[in-house]
């Protein structure tokens, strides 16, 4: 019968696109000295070489200031970059400015894989019914990270482990059910590489994408394909009740257990029963590949900017497929919006619904 899995605890390839079809590849113009058709007259004086080298710098730094709120990552952020820094400051919104795909790599999988992998991370939960395989968002350099509730849902210890492979220990700071998120946050870490958080009301369907995750605990996955649809109700458990697992393995003693991840959608359970305790929100379809263990992960569009949480799939029931296991991803991902992550910030930072 039907079948689907969570991501609880799951990447992405997209294909070149046109330079021309993003507006950042005309966001720089080049300035001149002289208008156009013949030299300027001469000035009054003769301006010294200090005065010269004194005003142009000016002149460039508000050429470059302009040219990044045109492109949408913030003076800031540009800034930031310029100066060799991962800012990963929170702004109006719960903006949260990190890392940003370079102006020649913008548009391109590669481009977006190489500037925010660094950012996601493989989230180990250990529980007494055992373990389970997630993934999650670095949004500041001393180790927060955003995941889904459902990855961290009782756990009693949380490993993660960077895209370098250093593992820290990382504890629950807040957790919201209704909304399947959660933040957790890492023992004694700095300086540690961050995404830059989008605006998903700005997506439209057909844009390119790119998922990044731990998928069957293959740690910095990277799968790529567009936006189907917006504003799908799927209805997830809230917890570990109704045999829902915490992602790939759960209650399995480690990965490729078989557990399946329950979640409904169109009116159809999948994966299993949801239980009694669920939560439904709007979220973002895709058809990039994911799969258990992408949950928590991110998202992104050609900007390198996230702009969804991973967090659900739809897959071949495991009866049909007849192996006893979960079966692949068929190209139906649901991402939660990262504008209902930042308008949830506060609140997880705060530890309500922990």
């Amino acid at each position: 019968m039907d079948m689907t899995e969570n991501l609880r605890p799951s990447g992405a390839h997209p294909t070149d696109q046109d330079p021309t079809s993003y507006p950042y590849a005309s966001s720089y113009g080049t300035a001149y000295d002289s208008a156009p058709g013949g030299y300027p007259p001469p000035p009054a004086y003769a301006p010294t070489t200090g005065r010269r080298k004194a005003k142009r710098p000016v002149a460039l730094l508000a050429a470059v200031a302009i040219a990044a709120g045109v492109i949408g990552g913030g003076t800031a952020t540009l800034v930031g970059q310029l100066n060799g820094q991962n800012s990963a400051a929170t702004g109006p919104g719960g903006a949260v400015n990190g890392t940003t795909v370079s102006q020649s790599s913008k548009g391109t999988v590669a481009g977006v894989a190489e500037a925010v992998s660094p950012a996601i991370v493989e989230i180990g939960a250990a529980s007494s019914a055992g373990k389970s395989t997630g993934s999650g968002v670095v949004i500041t350099e001393d180790g927060e990270i955003v995941t889904n509730n459902h990855v961290i849902s009782g756990a009693q210890q949380i490993e993660v482990t960077l895209s370098t492979g250093r593992t820290y220990t990382a504890d629950v700071v807040g957790t919201d059910p209704d909304k399947d998120l959660a933040l957790i946050k890492l023992r004694n870490a700095s300086g540690l590489k961050t995404a830059t958080l989008g605006d998903s009301s700005k997506v439209k369907v057909g844009e390119q994408v790119v998922a990044i995750g731990s998928p069957e605990g293959l740690t910095g996955t990277v799968t790529s394909g567009i936006v189907s649809a917006l504003d799908r109700d799927v209805t997830v458990a809230k917890d570990d009740s109704g045999g829902s697992g915490q992602g790939q393995g759960q209650g399995q003693g480690g990965q490729g257990g078989g557990q399946e991840w329950p979640f409904e959608f169109g009116g159809q359970q999948f994966n299993g029963d949801t239980g009694e305790e669920t939560t439904t929100y709007k979220a973002l379809q895709t058809d990039a590949s994911l799969n258990p263990g992408n949950s928590g992960g991110a998202l992104i569009n050609m900007d390198g900017e996230i702009i969804g949480i991973n967090s659900a799939m739809y897959a071949p029931s495991s009866s049909a497929a007849g192996s006893g296991s979960s079966a692949g991803s068929v190209g139906l991902g649901f991402a939660i919006p990262v504008n209902t992550l930042k308008a949830d910030l506060d609140t997880l930072r705060a530890g309500n619904g922990s």
